[in-house]
């Protein structure tokens, strides 16, 4: 491992509030090895700040667990912020569409894996990788695809290939090693994990990253080591040495396949005696046909379409073993900060069961070897073990934090550093409710502020927004169905002004700050459920905590225990809040956020200085160039990061004229 720097924050300001306290007292817990810290952190008091210091501290390699990827991209962001001078990754699933393998008895139909890979997130999953086995100063945000099967460390770092300038290396055989670690020579295309060959110089393309390595190998010696521009070819920087890691995580040595065959051969035999013995003579043979076919292309190629359903076999292992993860790819003394915990922690334990059921109908109609079932999520048991140290982040915790984090371990930050309270919050019956909105609306439009509305059902947030829009009211509503691209317009619209109010179903799961919202409608607020929980409850009414003006009103004819609950710790955390304002002086301010108004950010093109210098791109590059980019604009636009994406789309509109 290379010598890492410090972790480094870099802020234009300081802890404040309850901050420091909160900051000092995570820290000596996990300096003191404490297993369950719990920050109770109001929503808009600087919780990624606050983690931020910790990991500045505490100096150890750091995991954070988002629910989602929208909100593990918002949080690589901020942490790159933070973070400029280290390694900050980001780990999510790579799959853009995900069709598992499945068999459906009732209509016999099997239905074969399908799945597309963003490539630009399988070039930041092995940057994760990387920079963990390379250095120190790593943190990755990650989901929960952290807890699934990735590829044995242990190989993975035992086939990169060491390269020293003066080493002594055939060239044919270098090629020959890169082939071993899943490189494909490159053809038309020169992708991340390919490589081409031009008399003595070998140019490497390796998957974590966007630069190339260039080596020259006269007579069978490394002369030079490059790091090079790979659309321009422009040398970067003269390079010592450099490790190529494998393009792969699921790559292994060509003697654990040869033993990995002779046991899937092994329990192949056995599976289809007892197919037979039970005169299931289709799947005997199904069985058989499938399994051969893998083994042979694991004979020629050292990989095979589903290779992840014989893991355990290349690790010798027995039935039943975990897989390994992310986590393993982490040195032991690394700590677990789990954002949005409430959240986070049943995600994690609902992973493995309903993985395990798709698999036995698999293995029971001989589809797959019962090995099938080591391709799996961690069970929950076992990400307790593979985690030493954790810290829950929530506004409301849930009860596996209560129960496991001690009572002087769970640390209150409630104080904002702007002021602002939590909103007060009225309950008003459902009669006439429209009619009382209105009149809020209006109230709302005179401070030339905007207004959210949460309903239970699609059809009912359809149904209302219909209803306000023909009464001349600017809104738009949105939920599951409305595509990526088409949400993040949206909510660009109600901060620009250009819509009033945005009606929805969970408006949590956008996880964004909307400083302009200062009325906050919760419909139905008595219907007992998920999304009207005490938990959810306190998350909505949170939304209006970023505005001077916020305030909630649940509509509702009863009051539920849910109600009654967020009531009083909306109220309990308000007076806190109120008596820390009066004691120091401080009048609460409304976030001023920044937007940027991307049509007219396109009209400014000819303004923008590009990216990349296009004078020096070959004619024939920047057609893949272009591609590129609007692969990373894609990625921006999938985790709401519209100011990224608009500055991609410049880039890339600017390469199409030139084209």
């Amino acid at each position: 491992m290379s010598a890492s720097i410090p972790f480094r924050l870099t802020a234009p300001f300081k802890p404040t509030g309850d901050q420091p306290a909160a900051i000092k007292k995570l820290v000596e817990g996990a300096n003191r090895g404490e297993k369950h810290q719990t920050l109770l952190g109001a929503t808009g008091t600087g919780k990624t700040f606050t983690m931020a210091n910790i990991v500045q501290q505490v100096q150890r390699p750091t995991l954070v667990l988002a629910h989602n990827k929208t909100l593990a991209a918002q949080l690589c962001n901020e942490f790159q912020l933070f973070f400029p001078d280290n390694a900050v990754s980001y780990f999510v699933s790579y799959y853009d569409y995900y069709q598992p393998e499945a068999y459906l008895p009732t209509t016999d139909t099997y239905i074969e894996k399908d799945a597309s890979i963003n490539e630009e997130i399988e070039k930041f999953r092995h940057a994760a990788t990387y920079n963990l086995l390379t250095r120190r100063d790593v943190l990755i945000v990650a989901s929960v695809s952290c807890i699934y099967g990735l590829g044995d460390v242990e190989d993975y770092e035992a086939l990169a290939i060491k390269l020293e300038r003066g080493q002594p290396i055939k060239r044919d055989h270098l090629l020959r090693r890169l082939t071993d670690i899943q490189y494909r020579r490159a053809g038309m295309d020169f992708k991340q994990g390919m490589f081409h060959v031009l008399g003595d110089t070998v140019e490497i393309f390796p998957p974590a990253g966007d630069t190339a390595i260039r080596l020259e190998v006269p007579f069978d010696e490394i002369e030079t080591i490059q790091e090079v521009d790979s659309f321009t070819g422009e040398v970067l920087q003269e390079l010592q040495d450099v490790m190529i890691f494998p393009a792969s995580h699921n790559v292994t040595s060509k003697e654990k396949i040869d033993r990995a065959i002779d046991r899937i051969k092994a329990d192949l035999d056995e599976r289809e005696k007892e197919f037979l013995k039970a005169n299931e003579l289709v799947k005997a043979e199904r069985i058989r046909t499938r399994t051969e076919y893998d083994i042979e292309m694991l004979k020629e190629t050292g990989y095979c379409t589903g290779i992840e359903n014989y893991v355990r076999y290349f690790h010798d292992g027995p039935a039943g073993s975990p897989p390994s993860t992310l986590l393993d790819y982490f040195p032991d003394d690394f700590l677990l900060i789990i954002d949005e915990s409430h959240i986070s922690i049943p995600q994690v334990g609902g992973m493995y069961e309903g993985n395990y059921s798709r698999k036995q109908t698999l293995v029971d109609f001989g589809f797959r070897l019962p090995s099938a079932h080591d391709n799996r999520p961690l069970r929950f048991e076992e990400f307790e073990q593979r985690t030493p140290q954790r810290i829950y982040v929530s506004a409301t915790p849930g009860k596996y934090e209560f129960k496991n984090t001690p009572k002087e371990r769970l640390v209150e930050q409630i104080i904002r550093p702007t002021g602002l309270l939590d909103p007060p919050v009225t309950v008003k019956p459902s009669k006439h409710q429209i009619d009382d909105i209105f009149e809020e609306v209006k109230a709302t439009l005179k401070r030339k502020e905007r207004v959210l509305i949460t309903t239970l059902t699609k059809k009912s947030a359809e149904d209302l927004t219909q209803y306000l829009k023909d009464a001349g009211q600017k809104v738009r509503y949105l939920h599951s169905d409305v595509e990526t691209m088409e949400r993040i317009e949206i909510l660009r619209q109600l901060r620009m002004g250009e819509i009033d109010i945005l009606v929805g179903i969970n408006l949590l799961r956008e996880g964004l700050d909307l400083p302009e919202v200062s009325f906050i409608a919760i419909l139905d607020a008595d219907k007992q459920g998920f999304l009207r929980s005490r938990d959810a409850l306190i998350q909505t009414i949170g939304r209006a905590a970023r505005n001077v003006n916020g305030h909630v009103t649940l509509y509702a004819d009863k009051m539920t225990d849910a109600m009654k609950g967020a009531l009083d710790e909306t109220n309990r955390r308000r007076t806190i809040q109120e008596a820390y304002n009066v004691k120091h002086g401080i009048t609460p301010q409304t976030i001023i956020k920044a937007v940027r108004n991307i049509a007219e950010e396109g009209k400014k093109l000819e303004l923008r200085r590009p990216k990349y210098d296009h004078t020096k791109i070959p004619k024939d590059e920047k057609k893949r160039l272009m591609e590129e980019l609007e692969k990373q604009m894609e990625l921006a636009a999938q985790n709401l990061e519209f100011e990224k994406a608009a500055d991609l789309r410049d880039e890339v509109e600017l390469l199409r004229r030139e084209l």
